[in-house]
């Protein structure tokens, strides 16, 4: 059945007019024909391992054993194959195979074709030039070792066996033979450097903790009490809808240009701001502008929520960009000029003329040949012009803000944490180790604040069992690597966010990574709530230590005032916490009414002043001595401004023995009284009281 399966192949192929005399026998004495029909031949002399004793120089498409003779079980010759190989092997043997056949002037033409092809392919992927460099590696690997092993293996096999033109040579086999050892020595030269580099090598796990130096300091006396004129109040998702949005209220550039997705952030003359430059729409907008260059980046105001597109001076273009495809692309531009340097993340700045670079830095690895990364160094590259500058970290300008990838900044963190100990204790008793938080995503969760004119990435730190709890958060700044410890105890970021979201579950808000801010001497976690289009429409406060307290308001001071009210109420802060805040004042007079209530599970006292409408809130245990005042006694207190009741934070004067002490000397008022009390106050605050005492 087979062979006449083949034959009546052959005949068809006759037929068609197709010169088939090698296939059919003539010269192989159907020695193909045979070995691909019975799959037996093991004693052929020629290279292609064939039953029949055919020159393989004539077998059409040589070099591939697919049309070179038997596939069976049995043994072929040189190049025979086993039909139970996977494809991958066969035609890795089938290429050795057809290299072994190779006339010198071949072997000059397929290596010029190499060396043309190693080239171009270098322009386009311009991995770095260095032994650190992973990229590199697989660059030599495919491209350069890889063939010399297959062509010295196939020179070597040639010489040992010989064939119609070449008499064997022991001396040239065994020469060819250690040739091909050396891409394999090569290769092995870059495992044993990734070994080095784990963390499990001895001595490694001290290393990767000492790549970033964290110092521990004191919250309420570092972080300063927060100034809403620095505090971005959206992220990136709502500046991304706020750039696009802006972006197409410009006609012209709508049809040319689309806006990059970048969205750096940094300090822009004191404000956090996000910044992207605006991009090439497609293939056919890049050749009708490539001249010119892009004429403008969108920038975003993460305070004020304004948006705008920021055109550049006519002429200053940028034609250095991520959107150009072939020599002014930014990463094959700045690679190419500097081959040897790795690059980390690029960053799109603006300094403080408003005129757009690109931010460079360049990594260095300290363990290993891929282990202990960090920035050593930071190209500037001006986007207009192509212009570098190559700086040292400390001599960058102050208007560069993201020297440091936050991924990288993150990672070095978590190398502190968790090997401390060393590698063993990371991951056996595991004591003291903590890292950084997730998001909410399965991604890192970390955000970014603005301080002392920087970009700080801010992230909390957890356990090892990353439960609900944090132990303290982290703050690195992303020009100098400085790493801030504090020691705070709370819930993660992903329960604040929660705990927002259930503030406002009736109207499905989402909350947005939070930022952590100081407000009273408070550790603060702050947040946006944004509906379902990611337009922000509330903002939320949340105590970290105690994150029951949660505040809300329509707008940033709104939700100030909630919060600090929240904080007094709960016996967290007190006026002296206040004293810069414009929130807090004071008052003093003689007391008209007193009422008492429990709102909630906290007592209140709600006390209004003769000659003066306002309700004062005072709260135990916090304003504890309002138990000892009665009507027609005077008194005079600190208070937080809200609405409809002020939250008093502390009684600085007033009588020293009231006469009756607010109808409560003996703890007791009548049911009656109690009820007249609750009805006299506000209907949203009596609304809130569960017993009235």
């Amino acid at each position: 059945m087979a062979d006449s399966g083949f034959q009546s192949l052959i005949d068809a192929l006759k037929n068609s007019g197709m010169n088939i005399d090698d296939l059919d026998g003539s010269s192989s004495s159907n020695g193909a024909a045979s070995a691909a029909s019975s799959g037996q031949g093991s004693s052929g002399a020629g290279n292609s391992g064939s039953s029949g004793n055919g020159s393989r120089g004539n077998m059409p498409f040589k070099g591939f054993s697919i049309f070179e003779g038997g596939r069976g079980a049995g043994r072929g010759g040189n190049g025979g194959g086993n039909g139970n190989e996977p494809p991958n092997v066969q035609v890795m043997s089938s290429l050795r195979d057809s290299m072994a056949s190779w006339s010198k002037k071949t072997i000059i033409i397929a290596v010029i074709v190499a060396v043309i092809i190693i080239l171009a392919a270098y322009w386009w992927f311009h991995p770095p030039i260095s032994i650190n460099s992973v990229d590199c590696w697989l660059f030599v690997a495919i491209l350069i070792l890889l063939p010399c092993y297959l062509f010295f293996r196939a020179r070597s096999r040639r010489y040992e066996t010989g064939d119609s033109k070449l008499d064997p040579s022991k001396g040239k086999a065994k020469t060819f033979k250690v040739a091909s050892y050396v891409p394999i020595a090569i290769a092995a030269v870059g495992i044993i450097g990734a070994i080095l580099s784990l963390s499990l090598f001895p001595g490694n796990a001290q290393k990767y903790a000492s790549v970033l130096k964290t110092d521990t300091l004191d919250f309420s006396q570092d972080i300063k009490e927060v100034n809403y004129s620095e505090i971005p109040v959206i992220d990136r998702n709502s500046a991304i809808l706020l750039g696009n949005r802006e972006m197409g209220s410009i006609p012209d550039y709508v049809s040319q240009f689309e806006v990059s997705s970048l969205y750096s952030q940094i300090n822009y003359k004191g404000t956090p701001v996000r910044v992207s430059p605006l991009g090439y729409a497609d293939l056919f907008k890049w050749l009708t502008n490539r001249e010119a260059g892009i004429p403008a980046y969108a920038l975003v105001n993460m305070t004020t929520q304004d948006a705008e597109i920021v055109r550049l001076p006519e002429g200053q273009g940028m034609k250095y960009t991520a959107s150009e495809p072939l020599a002014r692309n930014i990463d094959r531009y700045v690679q190419l000029k500097y081959p040897f340097y790795i690059f980390d993340e690029k960053s799109f700045e603006i300094d403080e003329d408003g005129m757009p670079w690109w931010i460079c830095p360049v990594r260095q690895y300290t363990i290993g040949l891929f282990g202990g990364e960090t920035i050593n160094k930071v190209i500037l590259c001006n986007a207009c012009t192509g212009e570098c500058q190559e700086l040292a970290i400390e001599d960058c300008p102050q208007w560069v803000d993201r020297v440091y990838p936050a991924e990288l900044l993150i990672k070095q963190y978590n190398w502190s944490g968790k090997y401390a100990s060393g590698w063993f204790n990371s991951w056996l008793g595991q004591a003291g180790v903590v890292q950084t938080t997730p998001g909410t995503d399965g991604t890192l969760g970390y955000n970014y604040i603005a301080k002392d004119d920087d970009v700080w990435v801010y992230t909390g730190v957890t356990s090892a069992t990353a439960d609900n709890s944090i132990v303290g958060f982290v703050l690195v700044n992303q020009r100098t690597a400085e790493s801030h410890y504090y020691a705070v105890a709370g819930a993660t970021e992903e329960s604040a966010m929660e705990s927002a979201e259930g503030q406002v579950q009736n109207l499905r808000y989402t909350a947005t990574f939070p930022l952590l801010i100081n407000v009273s001497n408070q550790p603060t976690y702050f947040m946006a709530l944004k509906d379902g289009a990611g337009l922000v429409k509330k903002f939320a406060m949340i105590d970290i230590q105690r994150y029951q307290n949660v505040a809300v308001g329509d707008t940033v001071a709104d939700c100030q005032k909630s919060y600090e009210s929240l904080l007094a109420t709960n016996g967290a802060i007190s006026g002296d916490d206040l004293v810069d805040s414009e929130s807090y004042a004071n008052a003093s007079g003689t007391i008209r009414t007193i009422y008492q209530a429990v709102i909630e599970g906290n007592s209140h006292f709600y006390v209004t002043l003769q000659g003066d409408d306002a309700i004062y809130d005072f709260v135990l245990p916090n304003a504890i001595q309002i138990v000892g005042y009665d009507t027609g006694d005077s008194i005079a207190f600190d208070y937080i401004k809200g609405e409809p009741t002020n939250t008093v934070s502390t009684i600085t004067s007033g009588e020293t023995e009231p006469s009756n002490a607010a109808g409560v000397t003996d703890g007791t008022t009548t049911a009656q009284e109690s009820a007249e009390a609750v009805e006299t106050l506000p209907n949203d605050v009596a609304g809130k009281s569960e017993e009235v005492s």
